[in-house]
């Protein structure tokens, strides 16, 4: 078995906090950030508030930190990135190849995420003259940045500045000015902790916040100052510092921020400390003892000013200012600055962050820890409104008397957005937790159905394959259209004047204004169908009908040419020079624009043999008189290329035959970096009668056609897209309410990038927001974390199941304000009214939950039914069985548990809960709750349950049992006890069961009816931290484990032959364990690393007709697939080509591409698809030496990687 894996949806989480910096070198901000395994390029636009993705790129291994810098005197900014690879790596962005370039790789330490080596803490000089990179114990490393006589960027070698038995939270570079470069640290030191059995010492061990200097004199780094700071302290701020350079007055007063629980510290060396509390929301449900955090901070600074936006868990913005003053010595120039308080109040709530930027052009961009991401801009910046603000200088010594006392509690009532508008919203299924592909809407390719998210802001979502199309207009015709276009008067207009809509028997002219309206004076003739219109030359206007050519001149003369008797013109193409009409004579007529305006006629006619069918003529190039070429095509079957040149005109240069009739033709002139990466490569795009689409560049020097690419469209009903997206050629179906007849493009002021079309006599204007984007969208909110799903076979409904740990339940709440009540105690009116998307719901103790099952109805995207679950149960589990005595009437089988505890695991009481279907699916009604209370040392959480036969098989902890219904409950029928840990997934096939254990692998287990007994008969010989598995066939099966590996396994066919001939089981029983566990093991096929958690694993078709595959998902939004490759051709083919293509394509942060690949594991028979298709962005030269090796061409090469992408996934 060789499989080929292909990454559809690349991951959408962001990782860590973004690096913000003019990185193309013109005056626009923009934001990098990581993908954990891909850097990505945004833009946002100041003048629309739009996002969009400039360029992503993948770099084949684990990016732990991303930090920008921007030497002194310059102005474009670098990207350094700490990574997996044990190297720190200076990155550039060129705009003209719109790729990121590796400036330097410097090596330090071990490749992998490893304690000691460094990369997951980065931190920039704020002059851009130094970095220190850091691991999460012991060792840093500062490297000096400068330039060379080049103007080069220089790297130098690394300056140690470790520290033994020290483990490090956090560094930041420290803002000096241009004194020497200093970063701080917030380190723990564990020595004592370590040598002292008792104890003691680990209790009183001390975070200190300690400045490194690097001395530029000297070259070396120094610890200059160390001291106690709070032992919760979890964050550091960088404070502006040092003299302006326009002015000379101090920046700011330098120094950090160092957050921590319940306060924030400015400190510096040798000055006072200021402390001020995190205001804490008014909420009378909030346990008063949970501490609030810190989590993501952004500075700003203005001219003359500057002020951070720091972001609590629960999402709430505080904005914090220092207010400072510059203290001149009267005896000298020296001066200093001495900072008066430091002052905090609550400015907004967005969703909880992993890191934020503040552009200069007004805007925040909040990269969200889970779910969508977002751009704000800011209305104003909170100075003028009502909300209290604490300054430490109304404390005691500035906050400090008591520096381990907490400071009184501050209150604030959170509120709508005021501060801040939202301008955007990134579409991000960071995490799936679970998902599902099935076809629902009956089209030619299934959807995926993804349970997203995390808590309030949880969404299910349908992922359906194409572009997203934005419907502005939707108006009804007289009439069904045969043909629409748009046209401009002029060639200088920036938007289109007219659409121009051709019926059986007329045609109609409508005016684009501020209304679209019919207009009569255009000199069209409207007695007639239209078949070509066309702005030509400077300001006039062409229409071609049956009978004739109109020239409509600026001043509405019209100039026309009429067919001779007895014929019609049939099929027409233009440009804005040129004009070819073919007769109902089989004959073509040319003209072409003179410099005076005028159209001539070319004095012969060319006649083809066979009716003319379809035609195209390409643009004009720029700067020329003529396109050379013309494509027609004919009812012999034969598409042919024929010469406009002067020389040659109207001349056959080269014929294609075809398998049906040629329906229709465009030329066109696209951008693709695969064939051509400086210039358009102009494609002859055929249409054929039989639903098939080719597409073949046309030679611009000789005019032949190459490199024939095959759509076959035939199956689908959706009209599709070909476009250039980062200079990459692609083919996407649209997702409109109805598929279009015919299309054009449309331009107007409030729809500069549009397209037109008709479907039936419906006229459609709409664009395409998200070129980037081939999954389209559509959410349903839900309200708590989803666990699992389930579907009824009968109905088009989906069930989930929902679950927050720590979270009080509407119940819970009723109760608890009851009491409030009966107390005396007053509750803030609208406190408990925000919404919880937004602001979250209201924290508990641990061992609370809130949790609901959901019926979902994902056509008509809506949420039809919900039952909360009371007692303090959550849902973990959910299927829909058949139970054979009730006559296979379906049941809901939902497993929860009451007051359970995450880590270790534990619950009072197991249920399992069956609920009867009414309303054909759309409500549920609960039939019996089902406790098993037969032992404790049995009793835990139902985590995966499954129809088995009738009957039900749940995994019950580490027990696996089958239960029956009964009259009034649930009833054991079979048990076996011997699994490791905990059963987390479940699957069947026949008799056989394969059960996943949560930390030792899949087991084959067997069920034997005569005996009534569930055996263990086979196990993997790797322990694996299973998340889900499928099988694949009755003796393989396909999983994916936590640290982000998918793997296949199969056991031998003749031990699985030996069990199901055993009909008792007792050979099995008797048969000897190996390797401490079954006697049998199964053998690993094919291992691979695709750097996620798989989620979920299935084997399905996802193209009409297609070969089976299988598709995963990944926790930050990855979906890929791993196709079978079906000859021993393809397989020495595609693995040729990964090597070739490790040897050339080297890692952008410098990881070894196999290593990565088999991180714990050494990859097995699986091709990374991701890197054979970097193949396209190859230099030219390297491309041909490679397809040399393989002796294959280039454009076969490429054809192939296309092939074995789209028959597999249709993407």
């Amino acid at each position: 078995m060789h499989l080929y894996n292909l990454t559809l949806q690349p991951p959408t989480a962001i990782c860590g906090a973004p690096a913000l910096g003019n990185f193309s070198g013109v005056r626009q901000q923009e934001i990098v950030v990581s993908r954990g395994t891909r850097l990505e390029l945004l833009r946002p636009d100041p003048n629309t508030g739009k996002v969009s993705s400039v360029l992503t790129q993948d770099v084949f291994g684990v990016i732990r930190s991303l930090a920008s810098f921007r030497l002194t005197g310059g102005t474009k900014d670098y990207v350094i990135v700490g990574s997996d690879s044990g190297r720190i790596v200076v990155l550039e962005y060129d705009p003209k190849a719109n790729a990121f370039n590796k400036l330097h790789q410097e090596t330090f330490g071990k490749s992998g995420t490893r304690r000691i080596v460094p990369g997951q803490y980065l931190a920039t000089d704020p002059k851009g003259r130094a970095v220190m990179i850091s691991a999460v114990e012991k060792a840093k490393l500062v490297y000096i940045l400068n330039r060379d006589a080049a103007a080069n960027l220089t790297i130098s070698s690394p300056l140690e500045a470790h520290k033994s038995h020290a483990i490090i939270h956090h560094i930041v570079g420290v803002d000096v000015g241009f004194d020497n470069p200093m970063f701080a640290a917030l380190e723990v030191d564990y020595s004592e902790s370590d040598q002292d059995p008792t104890g003691e010492a680990f209790n009183n061990a001390e975070k200190m916040l300690t400045f490194y200097e690097l001395d530029l004199g000297l070259n070396h780094v120094v610890r200059k100052w160390s001291e106690p700071t709070d032992n919760r302290a979890n964050l550091l701020v960088q404070v502006p510092g040092g003299r302006s350079g326009n002015t000379g007055d101090f920046d700011g007063p330098s120094g950090v921020l160092i957050c921590c629980e319940d306060h924030i510290i400015w400190r510096d060396m040798d000055s006072p400390q200021h402390r001020v509390p995190i205001p804490r929301r008014d909420n009378p449900l909030a346990d008063p003892n949970r501490g609030i955090i810190i989590v993501a901070t952004v500075m700003h600074k203005m001219r003359g000013a500057f002020f951070f936006l720091l972001q609590s868990e629960e999402g709430d913005l505080y904005k914090v200012t220092l207010e400072h003053e510059t203290i001149k010595n009267a005896d000298s120039d020296d001066a200093y600055v001495e900072v008066k308080s430091l002052k905090i109040k609550y400015f907004d709530t967005v969703p909880v962050a992993s890191g934020l930027c503040i552009l200069k052009s007004g805007y925040l961009f909040v990269a969200s820890e889970f779910g969508n991401h977002y751009l704000y801009q800011f209305q104003k910046l909170g100075d003028d409104d009502d909300e209290p603000e604490w300054s430490s200088s109304s404390y005691p010594q500035n906050g400090m008397a008591d520096p381990h006392a907490a400071l009184p509690t501050a209150h604030f009532r959170p509120r709508p957005l005021e501060n801040l508008l939202l301008q955007d919203e990134m579409e991000s299924l960071d995490p799936i937790i679970d998902a599902k592909v099935l076809n629902f809407f009956n089209t030619d390719t299934p959807q995926i159905f993804a349970a997203c998210g995390r808590g309030a802001r949880s969404t299910f979502r349908t992922l359906r394959h194409g572009l997203d199309a934005e419907e502005t207009v939707s108006s009804d015709l007289p009439g069904i259209p045969n043909a629409v276009w748009t046209t401009k008067l002029r060639e200088d207009d920036p938007h289109d004047s007219y659409i121009i809509l051709s019926f059986v028997n007329g045609t109609l002219v409508l005016s684009i204004g501020e209304t679209i309206e019919e207009v009569s004076d255009t000199g069209f003739l409207s007695s007639a169908p239209t078949l070509a219109v066309q702005q030509i030359g400077a300001d006039a206007l062409l229409q071609v009908h049956p009978h004739g050519i109109r020239h409509v001149l600026a001043d509405k003369r019209v100039n026309e040419w009429k067919v001779p008797a007895g014929k019609t013109i049939v099929a027409a193409t233009t440009n804005k020079r040129q004009v070819v009409a073919a007769l109902s004579s089989a004959e073509l007529v040319y003209f072409e624009l003179d410099l005076e305006g005028q159209l001539n006629e070319y004095q012969d006619r060319k006649p083809m043999g066979s009716t003319v069918l379809a035609m195209s003529v390409g643009p004009v190039p720029p700067g020329r008189q003529r396109t050379p070429y013309l494509a027609v095509g004919c009812e012999d079957q034969t598409v042919r290329v024929v010469s406009l040149d002067p020389e040659s005109t109207l001349e056959t240069i080269s014929i294609q035959a075809l398998t049906a009739a040629p329906s229709a033709i465009c030329i066109a002139d696209m951008i693709d970096a695969s064939i051509d990466r400086n210039n358009p490569t102009m494609f002859v795009n055929i249409g054929l009668s039989n639903g098939i689409l080719l597409r073949t560049v046309l030679d611009p020097i000789n005019g032949q056609l190459t490199d024939t690419r095959t759509r076959i469209l035939a199956l689908s009903s959706r009209s599709w897209l070909n476009y250039t997206y980062q200079n990459l050629l692609h083919f996407t179906p649209l997702i409109i309410s109805e598929p279009l007849d015919h299309a054009w493009s449309f331009s107007a002021e409030l729809c500069p990038e549009g397209l037109i079309g008709i479907s039936g006599s419906v006229l459609r204007i709409f664009q395409i927001p998200k070129l980037g984007s081939k999954l389209k969208q559509d959410s349903i909110p839900l309200s708590f974390t989803p666990r699992k799903m389930a579907v009824h076979p009968q109905h088009r409904f989906i069930y989930l199941v929902e679950s927050d740990h720590r979270v009080l339940s509407s119940e819970e709440i009723r109760k608890r304000l009851t009491e409030m009540e009966k107390q005396g105690k007053k509750v803030p009116p609208g406190v408990l009214d925000l919404p919880p998307d937004i602001f979250g719901r209201p924290k508990a103790e641990a061992g609370k939950w809130a949790s609901c099952v959901r019926i979902l109805d994902p056509v008509n995207g809506t949420s039809v039914f919900e039952i909360a679950l009371d007692n303090n149960e959550a849902a973990f589990s959910i299927a829909v069985v058949p139970f054979t005595g009730l006559n296979n009437e379906y049941l809901l089988a939902v497993g929860t548990a009451s007051d359970t505890f995450v880590a270790p695991r534990s619950c009072s009481h197991g249920y399992i809960r069956l609920y009867r279907f009414a309303e054909d699916g759309r409500t549920i009604e609960l039939l019996h709750k089902a406790s098993d209370l037969s032992s404790t040392e049995i009793d835990d959480v139902p985590l995966a349950l499954l129809a088995f036969q009738g009957r039900l098989l749940a995994g019950v902890g580490n027990a696996l049992r089958i239960y029956d219904i009964g009259k009034k409950k649930l009833l054991r029928k079979c048990e076996n006890k011997a699994f490791p840990s905990a059963i987390v997934t479940l699957t069947t096939q026949g008799s056989r069961i394969l059960v996943g254990d949560m930390q030792e692998s899949v087991f084959y287990v067997t069920y034997k009816q005569s005996s009534n007994r569930l055996l263990i008969f086979a196990d993997d010989t790797s322990p694996r931290w299973i998340t889900s598995h499928t099988m694949v066939d009755y003796e393989t099966f396909a999983a994916g484990d936590k640290f982000g590996n998918v793997f296949i396994n199969r056991l031998d066919r003749s031990v699985s032959s030996q069990v199901d001939e055993d009909p008792t089981g007792a050979g099995i029983l008797a048969e000897k364990g190996f390797l401490m566990g079954a006697a049998h093991k199964t053998n690993l096929l094919a291992m691979y690393h695709v750097g996620d958690v798989v989620t979920s694993i299935q084997k399905v078709s996802m193209v009409a007709g297609g070969r089976e595959i299988l598709l995963y998902t990944g926790l930050h939004g990855t979906i890929g697939t791993l196709v079978p490759l079906v000859s021993k051709e393809d397989v020495d083919f595609i693995t040729t080509l990964e090597q070739h293509l490790r040897g050339e394509n080297q890692s952008l942060i410098g990881r070894d591409m196999l290593s990565y690949r088999g991180y714990y594991t050494p990859v097995k028979a699986v091709v990374d698809g991701d890197l054979c298709e970097r193949f396209a962005l190859l230099p030219p030269a390297r491309q041909s030496a490679i397809a040399g090796e393989l002796d294959r061409t280039v454009g076969e090469v490429l054809k192939k990687l296309e092939s074995l992408r789209v028959s597999s996934s249709g993407f």
